[in-house]
């Protein structure tokens, strides 16, 4: 149960006075989710992005064209737009004793226009002044004051993401009042340790109210504080996950290492060094007594899988039984296909569970599963239902963590006594964010390609050569080669991607003739497996594509890459997209179609692209060009939303915190004292309230 006293944090914007139906429905797109909606702690977490200074009062001859100012000015006359001229906008003429200024409105009603600026009167106005034919203007100001209320008027005024039908006003308006509503919370941090920081009320206010426009700076104490605060929760429950585990014991996995051996044997290619290393730390943490949860990260193409096999033989070997949980049907039918045949030379039988499997086969899987006669399962989230259940699972494997919540990956686990955990993310993540992120994890990296494995060109190539690109793709076609053709995202909206994808399909069908295919996202599950079925069988040999096929997918036979539009792609993502080539053993390219002119970091993204395949130099080079942010994809459900954190700059406070909750659990595992109350506040604050299940579940 959630404290009270938290209570008003957790209740839902329609609570402030003002904010009705059609308001609060504003709120909900703009903060709240599906399932949740917008409620005061969201309101006071969404952040402005800037400030308006308004502070610059200038007289009207020293006013700068271009900069927001705010001049003290007489009302010198109205002159509404003519009758047969009634789109004119509504002018009038302000002065003081060094110049005038014309304020433009469109549409602003003579009265209410009278009323707010009287002929004869002062008045404060402030906005951005422009330079129109020589003459300066403001079109609609930003704030029209009288003298008398500029004393309780802020001129720092905070700038926030909105939503269509949602101006700054309101938002600002209902911020003050949810800052009302914070109730007094006893202090979580060491104060002694973290005394330049100001309390976590003031540091919210600090920032929703700014003082100056330093306030709103990454830097400022307020970010810094609320910064601490998110990291030190995000660490406690790391480590309240990882102290559970350690009090639940594991198994010992030791078999005689036959099954392991065959398929090494049965492997057409030569382990890795990386691979090597990461096998022995696997094993050593199957053999011990202690529950294993380990995070195996390597680059695209860097055999993850092959690793997850043997990890999967080795408890096989040891009388219990493994599950690969892989996040859509493709990827889990194509690590099916993959590894069955090796695992059958070690004598493992594996299966294959999804959504959509005939009752027939699903009820066969269903039993062999229970009866141990399957030895190891790949599936999707299927996995984990309730009618799935295993003679004696001892290790779950989950392919791409951060695309499942840390609750499906303990319902994983749920599924047997005391199962050992690895899971498994092609996407390269920096050192910080991998402390950030699965600080309860043990890390092993691949950092190393299979060999013959082919460097990839990679070339920026503008659009208004995209002739040249369809003729150069139909040759290669033509010469038996195959082609993957993502198309641009669009906007947050699969539709438009899709509609994007079609047209591109058509128009190449029309230039290519026979041999162009289509997937996205919005295809069933059958579609999408047809497509991917031809593409690998060479009878579609250029496959037009959504992000859809971002991760894991692979055609060793695919040889080239397109992305279009690659300027509107992160650059993580766009080398995961590259890693959909160059996994056999022919020459690959990837072309880089982007619309000139390149902003600065579109061009030191596709800049970093052609000098290096790294995944890992990638990973913190987009760390710094663009923050923590998406660098894991957007939103997913795995990944703490970090809305404070600024890891390419708080490298410190996350040393700082992941000390402070080693601390903390050590002298208080149950976070029953005073500080320990105050701790769990601030669990259930920042949304890791998952944790205290866990501590009330021991």
């Amino acid at each position: 149960m959630r404290p009270s006293v938290l209570d008003p944090l957790f209740a839902t914007v329609a609570v402030i006075p003002g904010i009705g139906p059609r308001l609060a429905q504003l709120f909900d797109r703009l903060l709240g989710s599906s399932t949740q909606p917008a409620r005061l702690i969201d309101l006071l977490f969404h952040l402005p992005t800037g400030v308006i200074d308004r502070r610059s009062r200038p007289l009207v001859a020293d006013a700068v064209p271009g900069e927001v100012v705010t001049l003290d000015v007489r009302v010198a006359r109205h002159q509404p737009a003519p009758p047969q001229r009634a789109r004119s906008p509504y002018r009038i003429l302000v002065e003081d004793d060094t110049g005038d200024v014309t304020l433009i409105y469109f549409g602003g009603g003579r009265q209410r226009l009278e009323k707010l600026l009287p002929v004869g009167e002062r008045r404060i106005v402030s906005g951005r002044l422009e330079l129109r034919d020589g003459h300066r203007q403001i079109v609609h100001p930003d704030l029209v004051l009288r003298p008398d209320e500029l004393a309780g008027a802020s001129l720092v005024e905070p700038v926030y993401p909105l939503t269509e039908g949602l101006s700054g006003r309101i938002v600002a308006k209902a911020t003050a009042e949810a800052l009302r509503r914070v109730p007094q919370l006893p202090e979580w941090q060491d104060m002694e340790r973290q005394g330049a920081l100001p309390p976590f009320a003031a540091a919210l206010r600090s920032l929703h109210q700014p003082p100056d426009a330093e306030a709103a700076d990454p830097t400022s104490p307020g970010r810094a504080r609320l910064a601490l605060d998110e990291i030190l929760a995000t660490q406690l429950a790391l480590g309240l996950v990882r102290s559970r585990r350690r009090r639940t014991r594991g198994r010992v996995h030791q078999g005689d290492g036959t099954r392991v051996a065959a398929i090494r044997a049965a492997l057409p290619f030569k382990l890795t060094a990386a691979q090597s290393t990461a096998l022995a730390e696997i094993d050593a943490d199957l053999a011990a007594p202690d529950r294993m949860l380990r995070l195996l990260q390597g680059d695209v193409g860097s055999g993850k899988t092959v690793c997850a096999l043997l990890a999967m033989a080795r408890v096989v070997e040891a009388g219990r039984q493994a599950a690969l949980m892989a996040p859509t049907e493709i990827l889990a039918r194509q690590h099916h296909a993959r590894i069955a045949p090796l695992a059958r030379a070690g004598g493992l039988e594996v299966a294959v569970l999804t959504g959509r499997d005939k009752a027939a086969e699903r009820a066969a899987v269903l039993d062999g599963l229970a009866s141990g006669r399957v030895h190891a399962v790949v599936g999707t989230h299927a996995l984990f239902q309730e009618s799935v259940a295993f003679r004696d699972l001892g290790l779950a494997v989950v392919d791409e963590q951060h695309r499942f919540g840390v609750h499906q990956r303990l319902a994983l686990g749920a599924k047997g006594d005391s199962v050992d955990l690895l899971v498994m993310t092609a996407t390269p993540i920096p050192r910080t964010l991998v402390l950030t992120l699965f600080g309860d994890m043990d890390v092993s990296l691949l950092t190393e390609k299979p060999a013959g494995r082919q460097p990839i060109q990679t070339r920026a190539v503008p659009l208004e050569r995209l002739d040249e690109v369809v003729g150069a793709v139909a040759r290669a076609a033509a010469g038996g080669a195959r082609v993957y053709w993502i198309c641009p995202l669009v906007a947050e909206s699969e539709e438009l991607d899709v509609a994007a994808a079609q047209e591109r399909y058509g128009s190449l069908n029309q230039a290519l003739g026979a041999g162009v295919g289509l997937l996205h996202g919005k295809m069933n599950a059958r579609d999408k497996d047809a497509a991917m079925a031809s593409f690998a069988a060479g009878d579609t040999q250029v496959l037009v594509a959504t992000t859809v096929v971002e991760v894991g997918v692979d055609v060793p036979e695919a040889t080239v890459m397109v992305v279009e539009h690659a300027e509107r792609f992160g650059l993580a993502q766009l080398h995961q997209l590259r890693g959909r080539v160059g996994r056999g053993g022919e020459a690959s390219s990837c072309l880089l179609l982007y619309r000139a002119p390149l902003g600065p970091v579109a061009e030191a993204r596709l800049r970093i692209m052609r000098e290096t395949e790294d995944g890992f130099r990638i990973a913190e080079e987009d760390l710094k060009l663009r923050g923590q942010g998406e660098i894991l994809g957007t939103r997913q459900s795995g990944v703490p939303d970090f809305r404070f954190l600024r890891p390419d700059i708080d490298a410190d406070l996350i040393a700082a915190a992941r000390d402070e909750a080693r601390l903390v659990l050590e002298r208080d595992p149950e976070l029953t004292s005073a500080r320990g109350e105050a701790l769990r506040l601030l669990l259930y604050l920042f949304g890791r309230d998952e944790a205290i299940r866990l501590l009330r579940a021991g």
